[in-house]
Order: C-alpha cells, then structure tokens, then sequence
C-alpha cells in the first residue's frame, strides 16, 4: 500500500492543520490509510486536524532526538520528564516524552507505521529510542481516537512513518553544540535498501549522543536561584554539623533545653583563639546560624543537562507473495545509555526516620564523646553533613525491542474494493539502574560507632576490651569535612543500588476495510477488527534497596499484568457531492469495545463530519469519547520514597497561612505555631514561594487496585480556506475541547498539603503527620487516584503560503499557533477549578513561523518561536511581584514574566555529487531563558527545556 504525502490540498507544507497524502501526480491514485481512520480512500480531505512533518523540515529543526522535535510543536506543553530534572529517579529518566495539550505524556498514543509502540510500566512512551534518520514523516493528529486505536489517545495520536524502501543508500553525519562549547550534540546513521516489485529490504544503522550540561558554566544557572538570589536556596554543607540527641531521640537546638546547634569551622576562627578545623576539639565549632558562609551551593555539583547515547538497528522487508498477498516485517533494537550526576547526599542522622544514625558518645570523633569530656560524661550526637566526596551517579541502560509482522490481501466484492491484514506486533522495553554515592545506613552506624586509637596509632572500630577487627569496619571522622575523609571511610559507608525495570506488549490484530456500496456521493467505507493485547510491566529494586537502610530512596517492587480483548468497527458514509452549497459533505461513525481483565469493560465511540459548502471553504468537526486504562504501575505500583519539594501552606512568610486567618487556624490547630517557618535542608527558613525539598522522605507512588478508566470526551470544530484566486495559501482554524473525567494522577506533596490545610480536606489531613517539636511535616504519603476532572480548551491556527515562482527563487511561508484558552482542574465534582492557562508551562499562546526560501542548488530557512507571557511564583510579596493580588494555583500573588521570542536560521547547498550540507544556529540572538520558580530544573531556576545560548550545527548527507 501506497503512503506517499503530498503538500498540496488543504494545509500542504508539514505545519498545516491537515494533511493529504496521494501517489505522485504522474500515477493513478490509491486508496491510503490516513491517520485516525482504518478506511482507506481516494478523497483525503480529513475530519480530524492533523499536522505532518516531513523529513527535511525534522532535519532543518537542528535538533537530533524525536522527543525534542515533536516537544517544540506549538501543542506542546512541558514534557512529564525533562532531561533537566536530574532527580528524576524512575524508570522513565533519561527518556523523551511529549505531553500534548499539556495533558501528560500518558495520555498520548504513539504509533510507528499505525501499531503501538512501547510503552513503560507507568504507561509512557519514550520517544528518543526511534532515531530520526529513519523517519520518513511524522503525523500528528490532535484529536481523540480511542474508537479507533483504544486505550491512551485522549490527548491525540502520534503516528511516526518510517521509511518503506530505498534504492541505494545514504550517510548522514551531523554535530552541534551551544555558544559555550557544551551540550555537544552528534548524530550518525547509515541506511541502505534494494527491491523490486516482488520484494524489498531496507536496513539502517544509527547513534545518537546528547551532551552534558553543568550548572556551573553559566552564571543564570550556577545558582539555584538565578543571579539575584545567590545565597538563597543554599543547602547543607560539607562541614559537621551538630547538636546533642535529645530525650526523644531526634535533634535538640534548644539552649534552654540543653542543647546547642554548632558546625565546625571552616572559613575562620570562630572561637577567637585560632582554633581551626580539628573536629575532636569542642572548641573548633562555631554557632550555626544559617549565615551564606555556612551553607554550601550544592547546585554547582549537578547536572543540568543530562547526557545520553542511543544506538539503533532498524529492518525492513516486504515480499509480495501468491494470490496477492503481501508479507510485511520490521524489527527494530535500539539501546539507550543514560547517565545524571547531582550532588552528594544531604546525611544527618535522621535521613532514614525508620533507621536513625547517631554519632556514638563513645566513638573516637565525638567532640563531645567520652574519649574528650571525660568518662561518663559524653554524649551521642545529632549530625548534618553533605557527602560531597560523592557525588551521586545513575547510570541507565534502556533496551528497546520491536517486532511486527503483517500478512495482507486485496480483493474485490461486486468491483468494489477491499482490503484485509493479519499482524502481530511485539514490543518489549527492559533496562537497567545502577547507581553510586548513597550511604549505606548498617555501615554508618558501624562506622560512627565505638572507635578508638590503637598501639599502633590507627583508628579502630570497637573498644579496647572490644576491638572489631581491621579491615571490617572503617571509623569515619564524618565531621571533620572533606579534608579528613579517607578513600577507605568513603568506600566502606558507600553502597551501590541496582534496580531492574521492563515491560511487554503483544498485540494481535485483524482488520477488514472495503466499500459495502455505491452511493451517489461515493461509496460507503466500513471498517471492522479485532484486537487482543497483553501488558505486562515491572519495576524490582534490589533487596537492600528495598530495606530502607540506605539513603537511597527505598521502593517496593512492581510486577503486574493485564490483558484486553477488543472490537472495533468504522463507517464512512458520503452524502452529497458537487452539490450546490454542497461540494461535498460526508460523516463519519466508529466504535469499539474493550474487555479489560483487570477493571471491566468500556465502550468509546465518535462521530466527525466534513462539509465543503464550495470548493474553497471546508467545515469539519467531531464528537469524540475516549478513555485511558489504568497502567500496571497505577494498579500494581510498589511505591517508593521521595524527597518532594514542596512549598507548606502553613509557612507565616510564603505560604498561604501568612495571609489567610482561616488557614493560619488549621495550621495552629495542626500542630504549628504563629511563627512557623518552614526550613531547607540546611536548617534554615526557606526564602522564596518555590519552596523546598523536604527535610525526611515521603511515601510516594502505591498502587491502587481500584482504580478506574479515565473517560473523555473531546470536541473539535474547524474550518480551512483555500481561496482559489491565492494559488498555494490555505488557511486553517480549528477550536477543540477535551473533557477528563475519573482522572488518574499521581498527588504531589504539595496538593496532599494545600487541600489539607487551603481546602481543609479532612481525608488530606489524615496522611500528614508534623513534628511536635519544630511543627515540621515529618510524614506524608501520597499515591494515585481517581481524583477527579480535568478540562482544556483552546484554538489551533495554521497558515501555510507557497509563492509562485520568481527570479529570486520559491518562497514559502508556514505559521503554526495554538492558543489555550483554559487548563483547569478540580478534585472533585463539586470543588472549584483550578485555572493553569496563562500560568508557566501553560502557555496562552505558543507559535512557530518560519520563511523557507530555494534556488537552484541552495536553500535557507528563518524561524521564529514565541512564547506568550506567563505568571510565575513571586519571590517575595514585595519583591519580584508585579502582581500581588492575583489568585493562581500555586497561591495568591504571581510575578508575571513577559513573552519570549526565538529565532532560528539555516542555510543549505546541495553538491553535485548527491550530497547535501546544512549548516544552521538555533536562538541567534542569544536569549536567555527566564528565571522561574515553577520550574522542572532540578539544580537551577530557568527553564532548560529551551535554549540556553545560541546552537551551532552542521549537518551532511551523502546519498549513493
């Protein structure tokens, strides 16, 4: 079967609204399967939207991974997972995932060549392991299909067409990097292929590596804050810390109460007397009051960028067989590496609330400890204490595999034409994570323990009438700071932790599409099937992982399966045709029916029209049900510890108790007092609205059996003009809306506390637990649910211009906008909706353009993004706050950031040896991204997933 595209009717160039596909013009036409139906036709004027881009114009982006390609479409919103996020630690990091409309990752289907792609356990479809050098197009279909594909199209469908065949062969060789001479970006492949009628095969070879990004070389992002808070958001340092341990166990900072709050000194001499860093002496700590000098900038040790390397081998074969039949396969293995570096652990002795770690009063290192004061006179010793000998590595190996095979047959019933396919497709994802630099709890406690100084002058474990012998446990003078770590002290609390992750998806299809009969109009298209599909997902981390004795964060292990037994059926049916007032007008009906074993059944259906009132003007719409299953992580999830930032609602200076009597109540009421302050990891109050990570870990991530489908309805009008007096302009808008219902969402530590405390949830307030001390959340858990509604509406816009031919060259024009009107959500039927449009990451308006010009053997592009002005956190009520009364979801009060425009360029030759050079730089002018609050950067405050500086590359094809 024929897929060719060609740009001519209604959107033509790859940024229009709707796509056409056709043989060449020289050939008769075909009938071809578009995207979001199974009807194939010869009129290919759609009802859906949907948007195709092309090979060249994925070359001309500059860009080398599918997931940052399709993550700058106008569409887009803020990808779930961004290579920012270093302390991402699911199985998902390092992966690419595109979230249309904003809706999440999960919620878009991905299909290559019509058949679903892989997806993790948690139901996500990672988009870097398809390498774009085998693309021939990508086609987006902004609209729901689950009537069509099932499960997970309720944001839209993403179906990536990989190449057919090839005569020959061609090389593509490509390299970039930014203004700082980092994120140095490569990309190779080699594909070749060779057929006839009765038979073709195609392989492909490709590697692709992004490169690494540090905070460190750029001063908008060497801070956690940016460049006018440089001393705010600092953490824990690599200095001892320490408080004696009070009656409760946990730390005691009041004088009153006997307690004290010291680090060791590590800049000057605190004490007056020149006493310097030796931890053993009382003397050598000074007060810890929080002051810059005594907080550490962990942002510095961090990756900003992660880097990764993908290798990919790709096969494709066709073989026409007897009676007609054709057989049809494609395999395809790509291995993903992927490594991110943060910052050595925040220790303090309660990390792991279930495992306390105390400094022993009879432990060598204990200043306050029975070797110094005096027999019987010392004291065990609360510590914090940043690790940064050891910065914290994960590295990630993501194994892809995809195999399909497909038996298809043509044949005829009264001279009408149908078409059959019988097909299997096996997807299967496992990976690997192994990772370095957290503490093992058992061994620090050993290694703070006892000690003492032997005959021979070493440091032993044990006592003198005790001794543990050498070589099996290493004291560890851990408040001495960096200078008085040893290789061996850091080697032995060291742990490393492995986790195994996977999931398989086999489906098997059977598909029947033909024409039941003629009718003046045209003929009436039915399509039907059958499908049945199994999952099976896991996410194991190894048993000491699991224990909880270990800073990393302990989690139980996923295992879980499902299957689906579904029924589809598709029908087309033209009305009027060259009509007056009715060039065409035609609808569209589809339904499916799904039987899953682990919730029951659902049944989705839609109804689309077109209406061609002339030849110029078409009118399109849709009625839409769709649906997303629950995912073996949702049902069957483990759960795992996080440290989650979050700001507390209850804070007196940033949280919205410092504001509202009614809140400040429940707080008190809760267990704070008319001061509290929430405080950093470091001990310290917290200094912005954007929060902090938590001080303890919280449950996080348990599946929930009874969970339920989400269920959607979307709604799209539209219409596109082709004036027949401008050859080669086509105009298209189309208005959508997507209804969710019965949502499944993972809470965030910060929903679970403002609906305690903003909302006064009572089911909320039961899973908080605070200090009784410090009025600190010590206990949280947070899961997944069925947590009620979700909403957005919006326009897209599309504008595509071919002008005719001059003496300068062919000139054409392409504009690709999407408006959001609203984002909302709520909790529950009879709550208030919480307004996202116009907030970061939800755009009001994000725009692509661009002005592609050809002569002869050269070609260039100019491209322009804007993104509209958004409201972020304010710093401060006065500070960074230009509007200070506004009522946002993160609060009251926004600091609204102005819009952002990014221009692009790129200049080509093609040589007369079949080669073709493209050498372009992204972000000429050099804009910086905007300092945030909101943002999924885990060590800085700009919004990573836009360009830094300015991006150079270059990029050669050679085809023999």
């Amino acid at each position: 079967m024929s897929r060719s595209i060609r740009t001519i009717c209604l959107g033509g160039m790859a940024l229009g609204m709707t796509a056409a596909y056709a043989q060449e013009a020289s050939a008769p036409l075909q009938r071809v399967e578009v995207t979001g139906s199974r009807i194939r036709q010869v009129d290919l004027e759609t009802a859906q939207p949907i948007q195709v881009m092309s090979q060249e114009q994925i070359q001309k982006t500059g860009l080398v991974t599918v997931g940052d390609i399709l993550n700058n479409l106008s569409s887009a919103g803020a990808p779930d997972f961004s290579r920012s996020g270093s302390l991402t630690s699911n199985a998902e990091a390092g992966g690419q995932y595109v979230s249309l409309r904003n809706l999440g990752a999960n919620r878009l289907l991905v299909l290559v060549d019509g058949k679903r792609w892989t997806q993790t356990a948690a139901g996500y479809t990672d988009l870097s392991t398809i390498p774009s050098a085998m693309i021939e197009r990508m086609e987006i279909l902004k609209d729901g299909a689950s009537s069509i594909y099932g499960s997970d199209a309720i944001a839209g469908v993403i179906n990536i067409i990989l190449k057919k065949n090839m005569e020959g062969g061609q090389l593509s060789l490509y390299t970039g990097m930014n203004q700082e001479k980092d994120g140095k970006n490569k990309d190779f492949s080699l594909s070749y292929g060779a057929g006839s009628d009765k038979a073709s095969l195609m392989f492909g070879l490709s590697h692709t590596e992004q490169g690494i990004v540090r905070t460190g070389t750029r001063a908008i992002t060497a801070t956690t804050y940016g460049p006018a808070h440089p001393f705010d958001g600092l953490g824990g340092g690599p200095w001892g810390r320490i408080t004696p341990v009070s009656a409760s166990g946990g730390s005691n900072t009041s004088a009153a109460n006997g307690g004290f709050n010291r680090i060791l000194n590590h800049t000057g001499t605190y004490d007056g007397v020149g006493v310097g860093q030796d931890s053993r002496n009382p003397n050598s700590y000074h007060a810890f009051t929080g002051a810059p000098e005594d907080r550490y900038n962990s942002s510095q040790d961090m990756d900003l960028l992660s880097p990764n390397k993908l290798d990919t081998l790709f096969v494709k074969g066709e073989i026409a067989l007897p009676r007609d039949l054709r057989l049809k396969t494609t395999a395809m293995y790509s291995q993903r590496q992927s490594t991110r570096t943060i910052a050595g652990y925040p220790l303090q002795s309660t990390s792991q609330a279930a495992f306390p770690v105390y400094i022993s009063k009879d432990s060598y290192y204990n200043p306050f400890g029975n070797q110094v004061a005096g027999a019987g006179l010392g004291q065990d010793l609360f510590f914090a204490r940043r690790t940064i000998e050891m910065p914290r590595v994960t590295d990630n190996e993501n194994r892809t595999l995809h195999l399909d095979a497909a038996l298809e047959g043509d044949f005829t019933v009264r001279d009408l034409a149908w078409n059959w396919s019988v097909s299997y497709n096996h997807n299967k994802v496992s990976g690997t994570q192994q990772d370095t630099g957290n503490i093992n709890l058992l061994t620090l406690k050993n290694a703070l323990g006892p000690s003492f100084r032997n005959a021979s002058g070493v440091i032993q474990c044990g006592t003198p009438a005790a001794p543990i012998a050498l070589g099996s446990c290493t004291p560890f003078d851990i408040l001495g700071g960096p200078s008085a770590s040893t290789p061996q002290a850091l080697a032995y609390v060291n742990t490393m932790g492995t986790k195994t992750y996977g999931s398989t998806i086999n489906n098997a299809n059977a598909d029947l599409a033909g024409e039941l009969f003629q009718l003046p109009a045209g003929a009436l298209g039915l399509a039907v099937g059958i499908e049945h599909r199994e999952v099976q997902g896991y996410d194991i981390p190894d048993q000491f992982s699991q224990s909880g004795y270990s800073t990393n964060l302990s989690g139980q292990a996923t295992i879980g399966k499902y299957s689906v037994r579904e029924a589809y059926a598709e029908l087309n049916i033209p009305v009027l045709k060259n009509k007056p007032f009715a060039e065409l007008l035609s609808f569209n009906l589809a339904t499916r029916h799904s039987d899953y074993s682990n919730f029951g059944v659902t049944n989705n259906s839609k109804a689309s029209f077109m209406w061609k009132p002339v030849k110029d003007v078409l009118f399109r719409g849709t009625w839409a049900e769709g649906f997303r299953a629950p995912t073996v992580d949702d049902v069957s999830g483990g759960g795992s510890q996080s440290f989650d930032t979050f700001l507390d609602p209850c804070d007196t200076r940033f949280g919205e108790a410092s504001r509202n009597a009614t809140v400040q109540a429940r707080c008190v009421a809760a267990g704070t007092n008319a001061t509290y302050r929430q405080l950093q990891q470091a001990g310290t109050p917290i200094t912005s609205t954007g929060g902090t990570q938590g001080l303890v870990a919280f449950n996080s991530g348990a599946g929930n059996q009874f969970l339920t489908p989400e269920t959607a309805v979307t709604k799209t009008a539209g219409l596109v003009y082709s004036p027949s007096f401008v050859p080669g302009f086509t105009v298209g808008l189309d208005w959508y809306n997507i209804a969710i219902k019965n949502r499944i969402t993972a809470i965030g530590a910060g929903y679970v506390a403002n609906q305690c405390y903003i909302e006064g949830s009572p089911n909320f307030c039961s899973v908080i637990r605070r200090d009784p001390i410090t009025g600190q959340i010590n206990q949280l858990s947070r899961g997944n649910a069925n947590l009620g509604e979700m909403e957005t509406e919006g326009l897209d816009l599309a504008l595509n211009y071919r002008l005719p031919r001059t003496a300068y060259g062919q000139f054409s024009l392409r504009s690709e906008t999407s408006y959001t009107d609203s984002f909302r959500t709520r909790g529950t039927a009879d709550s208030e909706w919480n307004e996202y449009a116009g907030e970061y990451f939800y755009n009001r308006v994000k725009s692509n353009n661009s002005v592609d010009w050809s002569m002869g053997n050269w070609s260039a592009n100019w491209g322009f993004r804007y993104y509209s002005p958004v409201k972020d956190s304010c710093w401060d009520t006065d500070i960074e706050c230009n509007m200070p009364t506004a009522d946002t979801t993160f609060g009251t009060g926004a600091n609204k950031l102005g819009s952002v425009t990014i221009h692009d360029m790129s200049v080509g030759y093609k040589t007369s040896w079949n080669g073709r050079i493209l050498v372009g730089v992204n972000n000429v002018f050099n804009k910086e991204p905007r300092i945030v609050y909101n943002t999924q950067a885990s060590a800085s405050s700009v919004d990573a997933d836009m360009p830094l500086d300015r991006f150079f590359y270059v990029r050669y094809n050679q085809s023999f």
